[in-house]
């Protein structure tokens, strides 16, 4: 049975499609009925209609901009960017096209292109936090973590209480070691919104590298009783439990984890990572071996798995495990070095006789 809200919403479509029919030339008719839709979450039919608007008025820059942001949403960068670019011809003085072609190179790791035109938004409008935001996120994604943070600053001395920006200038500052600055953005994004189950877990992450139990454990236990699943909660107190000695705990919380998405490799390669600190080596490769009956493929569970069995002094099969992680992951130079490591070793104490023929 529907709503009230989306009976009035389709009472407002009908309406306006009636309006429609009788001045069908009206381009601000097409912009309402679209912005309808776009409510609805009817993506193909935001897309028909701006597609029809266009077609009567080719130089809409707002059509022409709505049609790159629906393409974005589809991941289709090429037909979003050709768009944007169409609207920057027609009105070139508009920071907005610049802002969203920014995130077109954004999304292609093109980070000097990305950096070009979002500098070209600030130009055009300096005052928008928003701007600064994206700016700090790509230099976040290529790890500089010092220019980042200056952009997190900047937007938020625009808009002191943009959650995105503390979220993630707290973020920054956890990769930078600073965990009291990390802390308070955490705990400023928290105060502002007391149900944000992420931010629970990154303040119990902050205090566990901070070597506080009982504060992070609280926030973890805060967590667990927030809407949504509790998969990287469970995970996150369980290596706090490890990490202040608790592993029995931990293995259980990991087990949880397990429980919620049993087809996940991480719970499963954590709680053999934590085994294998324990020397329980043949509990963590049973671990591994689940993973690899759902995750054929896992580049990392071979590599993992190959540590076992070398610890194990298993090394025959240590070396086929490595040998498999290389075959799906050619390109990785860090599982190549292991595995010439080993083999290396391995192909010594033959000639040496260390090793049975």
């Amino acid at each position: 049975m529907e709503n009230t809200e989306n009976k009035d919403l389709n009472k407002q479509i009908n309406d306006l499609i009636m309006e429609m029919a009788k001045d069908p030339q009206n381009t601000e008719l097409y912009h309402k009925l679209s912005e309808l839709y776009l409510e609805q979450q009817d993506y193909d039919k935001v897309m028909s209609v701006l597609d029809s608007l266009l077609a009567i008025k080719p130089d809409d820059v707002k059509a022409l901009v709505g049609m790159g942001t629906m393409w974005f949403y589809e991941k289709d960068f090429r037909k979003s960017l050709s768009y944007y670019n169409k609207a920057l011809e027609i009105n070139p003085k508009n920071y907005l096209i610049y802002y969203n072609i920014g995130n077109v190179f954004a999304e292609w790791k093109n980070f000097p292109k990305a950096l070009f035109y979002y500098n070209r938004a600030i130009d055009l409008n300096a005052l928008n936090p928003e701007i600064y935001n994206a700016i700090a996120l790509l230099y976040q994604d290529n790890e500089e973590y010092i220019e980042s943070k200056a952009y997190y600053e900047k937007a938020l001395s625009l808009d002191p209480t943009n959650i995105t920006a503390l979220v993630d200038m707290g973020n920054v500052c956890f990769k930078l070691f600073d965990y009291e600055t990390a802390l308070d953005l955490y705990k400023r994004v928290y105060a502002l919104n007391i149900d944000n189950k992420v931010v629970a877990i990154c303040i119990g992450n902050t205090y566990t590298l901070m070597k506080n139990r009982e504060e992070a454990y609280k926030y973890y236990e805060k967590a667990l009783t927030m809407e949504g699943d509790n998969y990287r909660a469970y995970i996150c107190y369980a290596i706090s439990l490890s990490e202040f000695g608790e592993n029995d705990m931990a293995i259980e919380m990991y087990k949880k984890a397990i429980e919620i998405f049993p087809k996940q490799p991480n719970a499963y390669q954590l709680l053999g990572n934590l085994y294998t600190n324990l020397n329980r080596i043949e509990e963590a490769m049973a671990e591994y071996k689940k993973v690899l009956h759902f995750a054929t493929n896992d580049a990392q569970t071979y590599m993992l798995l190959g540590n076992a069995h070398y610890l194990n002094n298993e090394i025959e099969k240590a070396i086929a495990s490595y040998r498999a992680s290389i075959q799906i992951e050619p390109d990785n130079d860090e599982y190549k070095l292991i595995y010439y490591q080993i083999l290396d070793e391995y192909i010594d104490k033959k000639r040496r006789g260390e090793l049975e023929a």
